[in-house]
């Protein structure tokens, strides 16, 4: 590292702190010529590759415009649209790679928009998944109610033979009622 003072080329590191939940390094150096310390800022930048192949850096704004288009109309605070911004962001920068493709940026929006708000995950999802028909809505509003359905054990009898009744209080045959009913 150059020396702002001096212009000499050669720097010793003092001190390094991070700052930004570890997305800037601050670097206390001294220079090895004339003596004098100065503070250096290194940032991680994370590159998002377009497909026509231009490289432009990673923008939560960008992240947050798309998601209010999908969110338009919807009941969804500007608080939680940057929070889901963050979560994006988080997870892009933990795969640990330089560059990402824009697409992959759209998909890693949709699971944290599915659990923000289902109309505007599918009106994201028609985009991203590049949906051709209404029978790629009908799967993905499928997949979506597969999703939210419990899939735990069934509630089990207290006793074997006794059952609750249904909502019709119809029981399953080959139950009784329990005593206590």
């Amino acid at each position: 590292m150059r020396c702002p003072y001096c212009r000499h080329s050669d720097s010793r590191v003092v001190d390094s702190r991070e700052a930004e939940d570890g997305l800037i390094i601050r670097r206390r150096r001294s220079c090895q010529s004339c003596g004098k310390r100065f503070t250096t800022v290194e940032e991680s930048i994370l590159a998002v590759v377009k497909r026509s192949g231009v490289t432009e850096p990673f923008s939560r704004d960008k992240v947050i415009t798309g998601v209010r288009k999908a969110l338009q109309g919807r009941p969804v605070d500007d608080d939680a649209v940057a929070l889901l911004a963050q979560k994006v962001e988080d997870a892009i920068r933990a795969r640990g790679a330089a560059e990402v493709p824009s697409n992959e940026v759209g998909l890693a929006i949709l699971v944290p928009l599915r659990d923000l708000d289902e109309v505007a995950y599918l009106r994201f999802a028609s985009v991203y998944r590049s949906f051709e028909s209404l029978a790629d809505f009908e799967r993905e509003i499928s997949m979506l109610r597969d999703g939210l359905r419990d899939v735990g054990p069934p509630d089990e009898p207290d006793e074997p033979g006794e059952a609750e009744p249904d909502r019709a209080g119809k029981l399953p045959v080959g139950t009784h009622a329990p005593d206590n009913a």
